[in-house]
């Protein structure tokens, strides 16, 4: 039963260290690609992101969206927002939607 407790300990951990990695990668494509219209905390205060009526990330809709409803939107673009796909990989994508969740909170 402890080696249980342990391995499940150990496997929860290593998912949390992931997951922090993802957010760490996706802060870096953010800033870089999504910050200037959706601004470094994500509610769409900048100049570009006011003028392209950008999504803020704390908006309800966005937060009811699903990650892979926004993984289609990163690669799609919808609206003003141009589509990431050829430009950013789906490991960039959706490290760059788990950044986005840390914003959200």
């Amino acid at each position: 039963m402890m080696k249980l407790l342990q391995a499940s300990a150990c496997a929860l951990l290593a998912l949390a260290v992931t997951s922090a990695r993802a957010a760490d990668a996706g802060a870096v494509v953010y800033k870089t690609n999504c910050a200037p219209c959706h601004g470094v905390t994500g509610n769409a205060d900048t100049p570009a992101g006011k003028a392209f009526k950008a999504a803020s990330f704390k908006s309800p809709k966005v937060l009811a969206t699903s990650d892979a409803d926004l993984l289609a939107i990163t690669r799609k673009g919808k609206d003003s927002m141009p589509a990431w796909k050829g430009k950013l990989n789906d490991d960039q994508l959706k490290s760059v939607i788990e950044y986005i969740h840390t914003l959200q909170k």
